[in-house]
């Protein structure tokens, strides 16, 4: 007689098990037609599973956002269900949900076309509204294997052959498509909806191993409204226009090749940007009181092992051997490095907490399959900086740090910031005790800094659990760049120690942090959130300078000098072409400001000016819109120092 206890705190017992969908009935019509997914006892489950002892239940509606993962997981089944029925000689093999969709691996000799895609697409409109019921059943693992060799599925069948026996093997069915699933689905295909889309055939390793068997997936997307799905479309057409690889080669910005794959070749357009944001960035560090450091490149493995990145990440180190037999590593982080610098001397706790920083040129041996434009690379800069602190002063320093970290997204332009809590993973250096301790100081710094976060379990670094700082952009997509990690562990592995202020020898506490990340895919990031089109101090080129007429070109250089000794970045355009053709082909490479110039205005003292964007021109002189567009073009912190200074 089980005893159900709801998220009020009331009760309802039961003479006999119940289900979630019966327990929804009792309480009302409404909740009965909303439910959609139960929560026993923190676990997800079918509405129609009976609940056979005493348990704490929710009952998840459409609006809940977690119902959104197993919408996903339906309609990879429906998929399945239709490839099936359309083309019955497919083997099917996994499908899970994965973020913003799901997908599904098919075996087929024939490959997927579009023309498919579009057929197997409206078959899954046709099975939602058949609304099959979704029924869950246990089976033994014999009869499991006893359905698969029946219905000659390999795949399926090492799948149930993997499950530890006695380990409960559950099947799901609807209609007459039957699939070992672990679950929970919803109670029938027309609780999914009709927001989903195919989107793609990609083809795929069974089980993600190149000596298997090549398989074909077909991704595809689902949402809970047919809004949530149209909204998704669009910021996927947005995205293309932004692609970062396609507006650096229209812009000029870089370059990539195979001959260095993984490293950028940035061009002078690209390069200026990289050099405003660093010297920007430098800025901001000093007024941290932040110390720059250099380390070298190449670092004995040695150091990798006494630090334990060796056994985390030999398999991502490039490696060299020395004539003295010795193996050196090109470092993948710059950490370690800074240990061996805080140790040349005798530390004392007046000198804590010690920022030092570093942009430090980092390689790492990403899989050739993962390597994305500038987004993900080989060989990457860290706007690196650790903290070496006491214990009392890890609060202090953390919310010190989250400030400038906001105060710097800001600058750039993104306000919507998300912080992620990770804590220790499986796999970690250091005692219980001390992660214990590092966690909780973790946890009193957000408190202090106010920072609201979610927990992302089992994510920290080996070494210490971290925040990280997730940005959303123009288009809605999240990017996480910042991190902030409280480490007990490498200072004591590398023997780095202080003396207290009793005399003793203590170990600092590290705090590892980056804001940008790497600053490669910083620019990637910008360049898609700006659409290519740099806010004024980033540009490029700031200033163009076009002459109407050719009589005008020598007053066009002389207003281009006078910009460029302003400390704008400006070119001139003394092509004998029309102006309208000069300012489309300079809006095009996305230049702030264009000055037209001819002979009224070399006349008068003046220029024409043109912002990006607009069509309407302004007729001022020359010293005013020096004046004027200098001001404009002034990075943030120094047009934050220039009001202060005038106030």
């Amino acid at each position: 007689m089980p005893t159900v206890t709801l998220p009020d705190g009331s009760t309802r017992s039961y003479d006999a098990p119940v289900s979630p969908a019966t327990i929804a009935a009792d309480i009302g019509p409404g909740l009965a037609k909303a439910a959609m997914l139960a929560v026993v006892d923190g676990e997800e489950w079918d509405l129609t599973r009976d609940i056979e002892t005493d348990s704490s239940l929710s009952l998840l509606t459409a609006k809940d956002e977690a119902i959104l993962a197993t919408i996903r997981h339906d309609a990879a089944h429906v998929m399945a269900e239709a490839v099936l029925e359309l083309y019955p000689e497919t083997q099917v093999t996994i499908g899970p949900s994965i973020e913003n969709g799901f997908y599904y691996d098919f075996h087929r000799e024939a490959p997927f076309s579009e023309d498919d895609l579009a057929a197997i697409e409206a078959r899954m409109h046709e099975i939602v509204d058949r609304d099959e019921p979704i029924i869950r059943n246990v089976w033994s693992r014999d009869e499991a294997v006893a359905f698969y060799k029946k219905n000659n599925e390999p795949f399926k069948i090492e799948l149930v052959e993997a499950i530890p026996a006695g380990e409960t093997v559950t099947f799901y069915q609807q209609g007459d498509f039957i699939d070992l699933c672990r679950g929970p689905h919803l109670a029938s295909t027309g609780r999914m909806g009709h927001a989903f889309k195919l989107m793609s055939v990609a083809g795929a390793y069974w089980r993600g191993d190149s000596n298997r068997p090549m398989l074909q997936r077909i991704y595809g997307t689902a949402w809970r409204t047919e809004k949530d799905l149209n909204a998704y479309l669009h910021m996927l057409e947005e995205a293309e226009k932004r692609d970062h690889r396609k507006l650096g080669k229209q812009l000029n910005f870089f370059h990539l090749q195979e001959e260095a794959a993984g490293s950028v070749f940035w061009h002078p357009n690209g390069w200026t940007i990289y050099r405003e944001i660093e010297t920007y960035m430098r800025r901001r560090l000093e007024d941290g009181d932040y110390a720059e450091v250099k380390t070298p490149q190449l670092v004995d493995r040695a150091l990798w092992e006494a630090s334990g990145h060796w056994d985390k990440f030999r398999e991502n180190m490039f490696t060299a051997e020395a004539e003295d037999d010795r193996t050196l590593a090109l470092k993948p982080m710059n950490c370690p490095c800074h240990v061996q610098i805080f140790r040349q001397g005798i530390k004392s706790y007046r000198d804590l907490p010690l920022r030092m920083a570093e942009f430090g040129s980092c390689h790492r041996n990403e899989p050739s399959g993962a390597l994305h434009g500038i987004m993900r690379v080989r060989a990457f800069t860290q706007d690196d900086a650790h903290i070496f602190c006491t214990e009392d002063q890890i609060t202090a320093e953390s919310v010190r740090f989250c400030e400038l970290l906001q105060s710097i997204y800001a600058d750039f332009g993104f306000e919507d910031v998300r912080v992620k809590f990770s804590d220790r993973p499986d796999v970690r250096a250091g005692e219980d005790d001390v992660w214990d301790r590092a966690e909780s100081a973790l946890t009193d710094a957000c408190e202090a800094a106010e920072l609201a976060t979610t927990l992302n379990p089992g994510e920290g670094a080996f070494y210490g659990p971290k925040l990280e700082f997730v940005l959303r952009d123009a288009i809605g997509r999240d990017w996480q760049c910042g991190t902030l990690q409280v480490d007990f562990v490498l200072p004591d592995r590398l023997d780095a120690e202080y003396v207290a202020e009793d005399g003793s020898r203590r170990r600092p506490v590290m705090l590892h942090r980056a804001i940008l990340g790497s600053l490669e895919r910083w620019i990637g990031i910008i360049i898609e959130q700006y659409s290519g089109r740099m806010p004024p101090w980033l540009a490029p080129v700031q200033v163009v300078v076009a002459s109407i007429t050719d009589s005008a070109n020598g007053y066009a250089e002389q207003v281009s000098d006078a910009f460029r000794a302003a400390g704008l970045r400006t070119e001139s355009d003394l092509r004998n072409e029309k102006i309208s053709y000069k300012v489309r082909e300079h809006s095009v490479m996305k230049v702030p400001y264009i000055l037209a110039v001819g002979g009224r205005e070399e006349e008068a003292g003046t220029v024409a000016l043109r912002r990006l964007g607009s069509n309407e021109q302004q007729v001022i002189s020359m010293e005013d819109a020096i004046a004027m567009l200098r001001g404009e073009s002034l990075p943030p912190d120094l047009a934050r120092r220039q009001a202060m200074a005038a106030e």
